[in-house]
Protein backbone atom coordinates (compact mmCIF):
# COMPACT_ATOMS: atom_id res chain seq x y z
CA UNK A 1 0.00 0.00 0.00
CA UNK A 2 2.90 2.26 0.77
CA UNK A 3 4.64 1.97 -2.25
CA UNK A 4 1.70 2.28 -4.71
CA UNK A 5 1.00 5.90 -2.76
CA UNK A 6 4.56 6.50 -3.07
CA UNK A 7 4.44 5.69 -6.65
CA UNK A 8 2.02 8.32 -7.13
CA UNK A 9 3.30 10.81 -5.05
CA UNK A 10 6.43 10.68 -8.00
CA UNK A 11 4.40 11.71 -10.18
CA UNK A 12 4.49 8.80 -12.48
CA UNK A 13 2.38 9.02 -15.69
CA UNK A 14 2.66 6.34 -18.95
CA UNK A 15 5.76 7.43 -19.61
CA UNK A 16 8.33 5.67 -17.90
CA UNK A 17 10.44 8.08 -15.15
CA UNK A 18 13.78 7.81 -13.79
CA UNK A 19 13.99 7.21 -10.52
CA UNK A 20 16.52 8.57 -8.23
CA UNK A 21 18.36 6.60 -5.53
CA UNK A 22 16.86 8.36 -2.88
CA UNK A 23 13.33 6.62 -3.79
CA UNK A 24 14.64 3.08 -4.32
CA UNK A 25 12.98 2.21 -1.44
CA UNK A 26 9.59 3.01 -2.92
CA UNK A 27 9.57 0.64 -5.81
CA UNK A 28 8.81 -2.53 -6.01
CA UNK A 29 12.16 -3.61 -7.74
CA UNK A 30 13.38 -2.72 -4.09
CA UNK A 31 11.97 -5.91 -2.61
CA UNK A 32 13.73 -8.39 -5.24
CA UNK A 33 17.22 -7.26 -5.00
CA UNK A 34 19.61 -9.35 -3.59
CA UNK A 35 21.05 -7.16 -1.16
CA UNK A 36 22.39 -9.99 1.18
CA UNK A 37 24.98 -10.60 -1.52
CA UNK A 38 26.07 -7.09 -2.44
CA UNK A 39 23.39 -6.43 -5.36
CA UNK A 40 22.95 -2.64 -6.02
CA UNK A 41 20.52 -0.90 -7.94
CA UNK A 42 22.57 1.28 -10.69
CA UNK A 43 19.52 2.91 -12.46
CA UNK A 44 15.36 2.60 -12.39
CA UNK A 45 12.71 3.42 -14.45
CA UNK A 46 9.27 2.98 -13.43
CA UNK A 47 5.90 3.99 -15.33
CA UNK A 48 2.80 2.91 -14.18
CA UNK A 49 2.91 -0.52 -15.40
CA UNK A 50 6.59 -1.22 -15.43
CA UNK A 51 9.65 -0.85 -13.62
CA UNK A 52 13.13 -1.89 -15.34
CA UNK A 53 15.64 -2.33 -12.42
CA UNK A 54 19.21 -2.10 -13.86
CA UNK A 55 21.37 -3.42 -10.62
CA UNK A 56 25.32 -4.66 -10.82
CA UNK A 57 23.90 -8.31 -11.77
CA UNK A 58 20.82 -8.20 -13.75
CA UNK A 59 17.92 -6.65 -15.33
CA UNK A 60 15.10 -7.26 -13.29
CA UNK A 61 11.92 -6.01 -14.97
CA UNK A 62 8.48 -6.31 -13.23
CA UNK A 63 5.81 -6.66 -15.80
CA UNK A 64 2.56 -4.78 -15.18
CA UNK A 65 -0.35 -6.43 -17.29
CA UNK A 66 -2.32 -2.85 -17.32
CA UNK A 67 -2.21 0.37 -15.57
CA UNK A 68 -5.16 -0.60 -13.45
CA UNK A 69 -4.06 -4.29 -12.59
CA UNK A 70 -2.41 -4.55 -9.57
CA UNK A 71 -0.73 -8.10 -11.25
CA UNK A 72 2.27 -8.43 -11.81
CA UNK A 73 4.80 -10.64 -13.54
CA UNK A 74 8.47 -10.57 -11.84
CA UNK A 75 11.09 -11.14 -14.53
CA UNK A 76 15.04 -11.16 -13.68
CA UNK A 77 17.68 -11.29 -16.29
CA UNK A 78 21.16 -11.97 -15.07
CA UNK A 79 24.02 -10.96 -16.99
CA UNK A 80 26.54 -14.25 -16.84
CA UNK A 81 23.04 -15.92 -18.91
CA UNK A 82 22.09 -13.41 -20.99
CA UNK A 83 24.11 -10.85 -23.61
CA UNK A 84 22.95 -7.20 -24.24
CA UNK A 85 22.74 -6.33 -27.97
CA UNK A 86 21.32 -4.11 -29.72
CA UNK A 87 21.61 -1.11 -27.62
CA UNK A 88 19.71 1.89 -29.58
CA UNK A 89 18.57 5.08 -28.08
CA UNK A 90 16.32 7.10 -29.76
CA UNK A 91 15.66 10.77 -29.27
CA UNK A 92 12.67 13.38 -29.29
CA UNK A 93 11.10 15.32 -32.20
CA UNK A 94 9.87 18.71 -31.69
CA UNK A 95 6.07 17.48 -30.69
CA UNK A 96 7.49 14.01 -28.90
CA UNK A 97 7.05 13.44 -25.15
CA UNK A 98 9.56 10.36 -25.21
CA UNK A 99 12.51 9.35 -25.81
CA UNK A 100 13.32 5.61 -26.36
CA UNK A 101 16.36 3.19 -25.14
CA UNK A 102 16.33 -0.07 -26.93
CA UNK A 103 18.27 -3.30 -26.45
CA UNK A 104 17.95 -6.98 -26.67
CA UNK A 105 18.37 -9.61 -24.07
CA UNK A 106 19.51 -13.07 -26.24
CA UNK A 107 15.77 -12.96 -27.61
CA UNK A 108 14.09 -10.87 -25.23
CA UNK A 109 13.44 -7.19 -26.91
CA UNK A 110 13.22 -3.93 -24.85
CA UNK A 111 11.80 -0.71 -25.57
CA UNK A 112 11.21 1.62 -22.91
CA UNK A 113 10.09 4.99 -23.31
CA UNK A 114 11.06 7.83 -21.20
CA UNK A 115 10.20 11.05 -20.01
CA UNK A 116 11.67 13.49 -22.79
CA UNK A 117 13.27 16.64 -20.19
CA UNK A 118 14.95 12.71 -18.40
CA UNK A 119 17.27 12.51 -21.57
CA UNK A 120 20.50 13.07 -20.17
CA UNK A 121 20.32 10.38 -17.29
CA UNK A 122 19.39 8.35 -20.11
CA UNK A 123 22.33 8.93 -22.48
CA UNK A 124 24.65 7.52 -19.38
CA UNK A 125 22.35 4.14 -19.39
CA UNK A 126 22.78 3.87 -22.71
CA UNK A 127 26.72 4.37 -22.38
CA UNK A 128 26.83 1.71 -19.75
CA UNK A 129 24.65 -1.12 -21.80
CA UNK A 130 26.77 -0.46 -24.86
CA UNK A 131 30.04 -1.17 -22.45
CA UNK A 132 28.86 -3.85 -21.23
CA UNK A 133 27.65 -5.06 -24.82
CA UNK A 134 31.40 -4.25 -25.91
CA UNK A 135 32.68 -6.82 -22.87
CA UNK A 136 29.93 -9.57 -23.24
CA UNK A 137 30.91 -9.98 -26.98
CA UNK A 138 34.73 -10.23 -26.29
CA UNK A 139 34.83 -12.30 -23.57
CA UNK A 140 31.97 -15.07 -26.12
CA UNK A 141 35.29 -14.69 -28.13
CA UNK A 142 37.49 -15.48 -25.40
CA UNK A 143 35.53 -18.11 -24.35
CA UNK A 144 35.70 -19.92 -27.29
CA UNK A 145 39.32 -19.62 -28.22
CA UNK A 146 39.42 -21.39 -24.80
CA UNK A 147 37.62 -24.22 -25.41
CA UNK A 148 39.04 -25.04 -28.61
CA UNK A 149 42.71 -24.62 -27.04
CA UNK A 150 41.61 -26.87 -24.26
CA UNK A 151 40.03 -29.46 -27.17
CA UNK A 152 43.67 -29.58 -29.26
CA UNK A 153 45.26 -29.96 -25.57
CA UNK A 154 43.19 -33.16 -24.68
CA UNK A 155 43.46 -34.37 -28.23
CA UNK A 156 47.28 -33.72 -28.39
CA UNK A 157 47.27 -35.55 -24.67
CA UNK A 158 45.21 -38.48 -25.58
CA UNK A 159 48.08 -38.95 -28.34
CA UNK A 160 50.93 -38.57 -26.15
CA UNK A 161 49.80 -40.92 -23.68
CA UNK A 162 48.84 -43.91 -25.80
CA UNK A 163 52.41 -45.22 -24.59
CA UNK A 164 52.16 -44.85 -21.25
CA UNK A 165 51.89 -47.37 -18.39
CA UNK A 166 48.79 -45.69 -16.79
CA UNK A 167 45.47 -47.62 -17.61
CA UNK A 168 43.35 -45.59 -19.72
CA UNK A 169 40.65 -45.37 -16.82
CA UNK A 170 43.12 -43.46 -14.73
CA UNK A 171 44.42 -41.25 -17.94
CA UNK A 172 40.67 -40.44 -18.92
CA UNK A 173 39.88 -39.25 -15.20
CA UNK A 174 43.30 -36.78 -14.69
CA UNK A 175 42.45 -35.46 -17.78
CA UNK A 176 38.28 -35.24 -17.23
CA UNK A 177 39.38 -33.68 -14.11
CA UNK A 178 42.23 -30.92 -15.54
CA UNK A 179 39.31 -30.03 -18.45
CA UNK A 180 36.47 -29.41 -15.48
CA UNK A 181 38.90 -26.98 -13.23
CA UNK A 182 40.03 -25.28 -15.93
CA UNK A 183 36.80 -25.00 -17.94
CA UNK A 184 35.41 -23.94 -14.74
CA UNK A 185 37.98 -20.97 -14.25
CA UNK A 186 37.04 -20.29 -17.74
CA UNK A 187 33.76 -19.65 -16.89
CA UNK A 188 33.99 -17.53 -14.20
CA UNK A 189 36.11 -15.54 -15.89
CA UNK A 190 34.52 -14.50 -19.31
CA UNK A 191 30.50 -15.71 -18.19
CA UNK A 192 31.40 -12.50 -16.07
CA UNK A 193 28.51 -12.19 -13.53
CA UNK A 194 29.05 -7.82 -11.82
CA UNK A 195 29.35 -5.60 -13.84
CA UNK A 196 28.73 -2.72 -10.83
CA UNK A 197 32.19 -1.07 -12.11
CA UNK A 198 30.91 -0.12 -15.70
CA UNK A 199 27.89 1.04 -14.03
CA UNK A 200 29.76 3.32 -11.21
CA UNK A 201 31.91 4.71 -14.08
CA UNK A 202 28.92 5.84 -16.77
CA UNK A 203 26.01 6.62 -13.89
CA UNK A 204 26.06 9.76 -12.78
CA UNK A 205 23.35 9.55 -9.93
Amino acid sequence: MFKKVAAEALGLGDLGKIIGPEDYDKVDADDYVNHEEDEKIYFLIKSKQDEYCFTNRALIHIDGDSAISSKRLLKRYDYNSYQVQNVFLETAGRVDLDVEIKFTLNEHKFSIDVDKNQITPLKDLYKALLKIASIQKENLVKLDYAMKSLQSAEAMSTRYNSESSTSPAAQFKAVNEYAFNWMSKAHDTYMRRDFGEIYALFINN
